[in-house]
């Protein structure tokens, strides 16, 4: 039984997922780890947890499926993107925990290089805007605040890189110190317009040229397993970080197609082809995966807060004992009862980007129940993509015919139809909602001749579950705009 294996590196947990001929899942495993919060706006990851929990998921996923070492045609890896880990060369040892994307003790020194001038310098190269959620201060902390970490990373003693390097140098007995175009462009050190780490950038962020890894294609074979896993042989011929592992999976592979992923974070990108744009309306530019070799672009939207929402409500609130309960209790009121969320937990992302707005929960009354929270706490995720949709709809004039969703809360019916309601367009979420895992497996498929090319892909798309909306305009217009209110609140909750 062919087949290829995605390893599927997310903020919470790792898993694993086997890939028939036919697209279609065979086996999957999942193991949740854990997160730590050393200091308010501050996230971290154990960097051997990451490996292990995926590692382990990997074995149990083969074990699940029946299948042998020798089935695996290949690998391909996506992850989350913008965390950051340094690690000793000679050791493979992390010097330090992994900073997660979500973490927020660089905000100042955002806004002192804003302050400098540099942001448009940044923003041209990059795409990007000048935010803690991308990897380069993140780097620059590190290396400020571990002991003589920077003198070691200019005698080349250590090595960064986001989540897929940190794996892949593991698969391979530290062999290949890589890491895609799509990774590279998040980290604010990769100029995306010529393709290549850009010297400018190392200067402005104070990064050692020695720390990065080697740039390689979205398809394509960089390596073969080396570990104890049983895989060894098998290529690794497939990396994206994961939100354009999704648009790539959910063949967003034409100009103007987009996709939106409903994971922790919620991402919206839409594919633009091969000239690079900069947004005029706050979102970035950011590298498409792609077979073809070459450089593609995407706007994107980044939304901090998505089914992290869901996760607050049963951690923090414990309103609910599993994720899976929350559209259950939000489907026991007909709608929120007034109540509002603005998850800014850390920050607003896309397209405020405000690093200091804080979370807001408004509209409470003496009947209000959890499932209005419950409820609210749903909204607040459709609200978020309708407002990155809105900025994308004012940077391209042209309205989208439909969203392809994808994510674990796309499962959501309840939400799903919210979203449609609140957009005024339908939601197309394809019958497979693992399209992150399925980009990774699709690239590492195409580069190893699993799959003949886009067409069979294409050929083998299965039904869509299509919600059209049904909230009248004037009723969206009204639900829009008590939305709007309430994110201005969040901006200014400190003044």
């Amino acid at each position: 039984m062919a087949t290829i294996l995605a390893l599927d590196q997310g903020t919470t947990s790792s898993r694993a997922i086997l890939f028939d001929e036919a697209g279609a899942i065979t086996a999957v495993a999942q193991h949740e780890f854990e997160q730590f919060y050393p200091q308010p706006g501050w996230v971290e990851h154990d960097p051997t947890e990451i490996l292990t929990s995926q590692l382990s998921c990997a074995v149990e996923a083969l074990g699940r499926a029946g299948a042998r070492p020798r089935d695996v045609s290949a690998i391909g890896i996506t992850n989350q993107r913008e965390t950051v880990i340094v690690w000793e060369r000679a050791t493979g040892k992390p010097i330090h925990p992994a900073i997660v994307w979500q973490d927020r003790r660089t905000a100042s020194r955002c806004s002192a290089l804003e302050a400098s001038g540099v942001g448009e310098t940044v923003s041209a190269k990059t795409g990007l805007v000048l935010d803690p959620y991308f990897s380069a201060t993140k780097v620059g902390w590190i290396l400020d605040n571990v002991p003589g970490a920077r003198a070691r990373a200019e005698r080349g003693e250590l090595a960064f890189g986001t989540v897929d390097s940190w794996l892949i140098w593991h698969l391979t007995s530290g062999h290949r110190h890589v890491t895609d175009v799509t990774n590279a462009s998040r980290t604010l050190l990769f100029n995306i317009v010529k393709g290549e780490w850009d010297a400018e950038l190392l200067r402005i962020f104070g990064i050692h040229e020695s720390l990065l890894p080697e740039v390689v294609w979205s398809s394509q074979r960089v390596g073969e397993v080396t570990t104890t896993l049983g895989l060894g042989g098998v290529p690794i011929a497939g990396i994206a970080g994961d939100q354009q592992a999704a648009l790539f999976g959910q063949m967003c592979w034409n100009a103007g197609e987009a996709k939106n992923t409903y994971g922790t974070g919620c991402f919206l990108l839409q594919n633009i082809g091969t000239q690079f744009v900069r947004s005029k309306h706050r979102l970035i530019t950011t590298l498409a995966a792609s077979a073809e070799h070459r450089l593609e672009y995407a706007l994107e939207g980044s939304i901090f807060i998505g089914g992290a929402v869901v996760q607050w409500l049963r951690d923090n609130l414990k309103l609910i004992g599993s994720s899976a309960e929350v559209e259950a209790l939000a489907a026991s009121v007909p709608d929120a009862g007034g109540v509002v969320l603005v998850p800014a937990f850390v920050g607003l992302g896309a397209p405020h980007w405000d690093p200091h707005a804080g979370a807001l929960l408004i509209g409470l009354r003496r009947d209000t129940k959890p499932a209005h929270i419950a409820r609210a706490a749903l909204e607040s995720i459709a609200f978020q993509v309708a407002d990155v949709l809105e900025a994308v709809h004012s940077e391209t004039g042209t309205p989208l015919g439909a969203l392809r969703v994808d994510g674990g809360a796309a499962v959501n019916d309840l939400m799903m139809q919210f979203q449609a309601d609140v957009l005024g367009v339908p939601v197309v979420r394809p019958q497979v909602t693992e399209t992150t895992a399925m980009g990774a497996a699709y690239l590492a498929g195409l580069a190893t001749g699993f799959w003949a090319g886009p067409d069979e892909l294409r050929a083998k798309r299965q039904n869509d579950v299509r919600f059209e909306p049904k909230m009248s305009p004037d009723e969206r217009a009204e639900r829009r705009r008590r939305w709007s209110r309430a994110v201005e609140r969040a901006k200014n909750w400190n003044e």
